[in-house]
């Protein structure tokens, strides 16, 4: 990139809205300055995942809220509005985010509860089977259940972002026709470009655009290439290649960021400790090892850490994008979806 590009790059990043609506590495609260330094404006911890239990959501959300209390710099989003505020004030917005249906139990009314805290955007299942359906791990997935329908509609109603990240294909597509407003998968990649049991489908992208919703891409190694040597190393052109694919099945509008960073790849955690995670997670059923091989893998050396981000603005300039295109992928298609969701 030449002086004029990189002059280029860091302006748009610095002016645009930058979403990651995707970040469990915030459950280590320490690295919230690494995403206000790579020019993040919201992000998206991951308040809950799994079969997480009520309790635990609402330690996580208590623990969030009195953490960013005590931080100037810090604003819980709970309207699209929220988000241009912070902007405009310098600080970095904080959305809660669950990964997976566990702190709803089988009771509907902790939709509003934990709605009422500020909860906005709840994926579905994390890769197995519960009470809503299927995760995109399950050999047999048969669809939402009836307590899933019911769920999507009191998300609807309650305004809260359905996520159909980690899920199977049927329940997937459930509730992509079930839903009445924009619906997303917030954090995966293009199947046809690496068929991994975590990507999707062409038509499920397509579903969730359909909706007014979007594709937010991750960054996780081992979803971008596979992990030849026993390790996932891509490249940035690797992750945006994931990018040009939606972007040419559902158009400009329809993508986003997912980035996905978290705690269990490297340089975040020594080797013994990302294997010691992998370990765990594979004992209990959450990932299977043929979708999540065996670590170490390394992100795309360009965007490693969130205070890299820049690169990512660089790297989609680079690619072709003109400035309002890499504001949309930044985080205009998020803010819309968020107002067209959440209202004002």
């Amino acid at each position: 990139m030449n002086g004029r590009s990189a002059v280029d790059a860091e302006r748009i990043h610095r002016d645009a809205i930058v979403i990651d609506a995707v970040a469990p590495l915030l459950d280590r609260k320490k690295y919230v300055d690494s995403y206000s330094a790579g020019g993040v404006t919201c992000v998206a911890p991951t308040i809950s995942a799994g079969t997480d239990s009520p309790a635990h959501a609402l330690h996580g959300m208590g623990s969030w809220l009195r953490f960013v209390r005590a931080r100037k710099d810090l604003k819980i989003i709970q309207t699209a509005s929220d988000i241009e505020t912070a902007k405009r004030a310098g600080q970095m917005g904080i959305l809660f985010h669950f990964q997976g249906t566990g702190p709803f139990q089988t009771d509907l009314d902790l939709v509003e509860a934990f709605q009422a805290l500020g909860l906005r955007m709840v994926q579905l299942t994390y890769n197995r089977r519960d009470y809503v359906g299927s995760g995109c791990e399950e050999d047999l997935d048969e669809g939402l259940s009836s307590f899933g329908k019911k769920l999507v509609r009191r998300l609807n109603e309650n305004r809260i972002v359905v996520d159909c990240s980690h899920t199977g294909y049927k329940t997937t597509m459930d509730a992509l026709s079930l839903t009445t407003r924009p619906a997303v998968f917030s954090h995966s990649n293009s199947a046809r470009l690496f068929p991994s049991r975590r990507n999707i489908l062409d038509d499920q992208a397509k579903a969730a655009a359909a909706t007014g919703g979007l594709v937010g891409v991750t960054a996780v190694p081992q979803f971008v290439v596979p992990a030849n040597g026993g390790a996932a190393r891509p490249s940035l052109d690797d992750l945006i290649a994931h990018i040009d694919h939606f972007v040419s099945l559902v158009g400009i509008d329809h993508v986003g960021l997912g980035l996905d960073y978290w705690w269990g790849t490297l340089p975040f955690s020594d080797v013994d400790s990302v294997i010691g995670e992998w370990d765990h997670y594979v004992s209990v059923g959450d990932w299977s090892p043929e979708a999540y091989p065996r670590p170490p893998h390394y992100n795309p050396p360009e965007i490693e850490t969130p205070d890299m981000l820049l690169g990512m603005t660089q790297g989609l300039l680079r690619r072709g994008y003109n400035e309002d295109q890499v504001r949309k992928l930044l985080g205009l298609n998020w803010l819309r979806v968020f107002r067209d969701v959440w209202g004002e």
